[in-house]
């Protein structure tokens, strides 16, 4: 077998001959061009390899100004993207990761960079899933298979004031891609506090097409005492209305957890292949007043299809009264949805501004 289904995403698949060639962009390597690595002439590195010449490491990343969009790739398809590597200076959630397919005018995937990567409070933590690992100090990979067929293109904004730095790699493949592989989309939203209180927080709406949804990521923080966590996350399919398909029994169970993720009398950080809460933040008795939590749950093994179209929202659910009656609560949350489907996609809604964007 060859073409995208032959290079395959899993150890079942690294055996396996197919007809497809690897390529690399990185700063040293705009165009990804075989043979093309190392040839900068100039580039934030010039200076310290004065001495050494081209092809040691000149260009080893991109100057963003301040209000700048930047290209970092643009691909000829058809081919499918495998890795993403990046590391970023300044407020992750300053840079803007935006993606588009075949094309199509209005990206298919629209988040803040740390966001994406599964860091949305601006500070590090381990993430040892599949699609996605943070790695000490700011190392964010992405693993998510992006195939597409006619071109992709990659952009990165810097909203920040001082001029971002950016290290980073893209590797992918160029091979014939089957007719039925959908398009990957990844789209950010943010209520801060949820309004009316308890929701239900939207985390995805809008959506036309076929595909499949493969994952969530929440930045939670608290804005009353006590428990968070027990609204359920619901998805509705293919024209369910009031009532969705899919309804969890909580939040901490969607996430893969139980009973206020508690081991030991205090909340646990945990980080797995499909589902975990790698961040968890706590009060420091001055600035950093409230608990702040960040989730992910990739439906790798799990994804859920839809026909026609999804939503998905959670409701913003704790307890009062000594825990016998629910309390809508007003929590700040910020979500990642990541999803697979069909093209044309609907153009998202506009990304919040920066003030609204910012950890706070």
């Amino acid at each position: 077998m060859s073409g995208w289904n032959g290079i395959g995403g899993g150890l079942g698949d690294l055996a396996r001959l197919a007809d497809a060639r690897t390529r690399s962009i990185t700063a040293e390597n705009r165009t990804g061009a075989k043979g093309g690595g190392g040839r900068a002439t100039e580039g934030v590195g010039a200076a310290a390899a004065a001495d050494l010449g081209v092809g040691w490491k000149i260009s080893p990343c991109d100057e963003i100004a301040a209000g700048a969009t930047r290209v970092i790739a643009a691909i000829e398809g058809p081919g499918v993207i495998q890795h993403v590597w990046m590391t970023l200076t300044g407020a992750w959630r300053d840079s803007i990761v935006r993606i588009y397919w075949d094309g199509q005018e209005h990206p298919s995937v629209e988040v803040p960079a740390g966001d994406f990567f599964c860091m949305g409070w601006g500070c590090y933590a381990q993430v040892n899933a599949q699609p996605v690992n943070v790695n000490p100090g700011s190392g964010f990979n992405c693993f998510w298979p992006m195939p597409f067929q006619g071109g992709c293109r990659i952009t990165l904004e810097n909203r920040g004031t001082e001029t971002l730095t950016a290290f980073y790699q893209i590797d992918y493949a160029l091979c014939e891609v089957d007719a039925d592989a959908a398009y990957f989309h990844a789209q950010f939203r943010r209520a801060g506090p949820v309004d009316p209180p308890g929701g239900p927080f939207v985390i995805l709406d809008g959506v036309c097409g076929r595909g499949h949804y493969v994952g969530t990521y929440l930045a939670w923080a608290v804005h009353d005492q006590g428990w968070w966590g027990e609204g359920e996350l619901k998805v509705y399919l293919d024209g369910d209305d009031a009532y969705p398909t899919l309804c969890g029994t909580g939040t901490e169970d969607y996430f893969g957890g139980s009973y206020n993720f508690e081991a030991e009398g205090e909340y646990t950080a945990f980080s797995a292949p499909y589902l975990g809460m790698p961040q968890v933040l706590r009060p420091d008795g001055l600035y950093q007043s409230q608990q702040r939590f960040g989730l992910y749950r990739f439906h790798v093994l799990d994804p859920i299809r839809f026909a026609t179209d999804i939503r998905v929202d959670v409701q913003c659910l704790g307890w009062r009264d000594g825990a016998k009656r629910f309390l809508r609560r007003r929590d700040d949350i910020a979500s990642t949805a990541f999803w697979y489907q069909t093209l044309p996609s609907t153009p998202f809604p506009p990304l919040p501004d920066r003030d609204a964007l910012e950890v706070i």
